[in-house]
């Protein structure tokens, strides 16, 4: 298991992020990128700690944790400055919070997040075809999620999805522990939203691929 979208203390999660790392190592998990919610206030904060457990953590957990981030309720036209001064910042993981329908997310972030070249679009609602072509066609993996709420739209996703031949990831949305989840249940997701046992295994397939392209790959051993 990969999961490519969780949260911390450091945001509104409720773990600290040793910890949440720990958890989901015995959960199975190969690895595990911290995407806490920020903004212009915080960017540099979240991404600092996270960079920080990730460095002196690693060496002693089998789990891989990866520094990440989710730009979250940005007004669109900051998606792409924010981008790129996350990944300066030490980043590797960029998630955009997009439009879910259960969060008043302003219209347009979506294609705004799309446009920066963001690495995920976290539960992108009702998103249109237009913008799932223009995923497809700036390698911006869209999200199939576990989180409650959500979820609601997972099947408009993954049918515009696998219809456009954008690729999709599956995450957690992780805030607590009982967010975690093993393999098993991963699966059930992504048949739950419409999917074969063949977009699963390409779900997966991304996930282990963009960390691949980052640099921050899970040990095989």
């Amino acid at each position: 298991m990969i999961d490519l979208h969780t949260h911390t203390f450091f945001s509104d999660g409720v773990l600290l992020p040793a910890e949440l790392a720990r958890r989901a190592q015995v959960k199975g998990y190969r690895a595990i990128a911290l995407t806490d919610h920020a903004d212009p206030s915080n960017l540099d904060f979240i991404i600092n700690r996270a960079v920080k457990l990730a460095s002196e953590v690693n060496p002693h957990f089998s789990i891989k944790i990866v520094p990440g981030v989710e730009l979250t309720h940005v007004p669109p036209a900051l998606f792409g400055p924010l981008t790129i001064k996350a990944r300066e910042l030490g980043a590797s993981v960029v998630v955009a919070h997009g439009e879910t329908p259960v969060e008043p997310v302003a219209t347009g972030t979506n294609l705004a997040a799309i446009e920066a070249g963001v690495d995920i679009l976290a539960h992108p609602g009702l998103i249109t075809p237009e913008e799932t072509d223009l995923a497809k066609n700036k390698g911006v993996l869209l999200e199939i999620t576990a989180r409650k709420g959500h979820s609601l739209t997972n099947g408009h996703v993954a049918r515009l999805a696998s219809s456009h031949g954008a690729g999709m990831v599956l995450n957690t949305d992780a805030h607590a522990p009982s967010d975690l989840i093993d393999l098993e249940f991963a699966r059930t997701v992504a048949l739950g939203a419409g999917l074969n046992e063949k977009d699963f295994e390409a779900m997966r397939e991304n996930a282990l691929n963009l960390l691949t392209r980052m640099g921050q790959a899970p040990d095989t051993t």
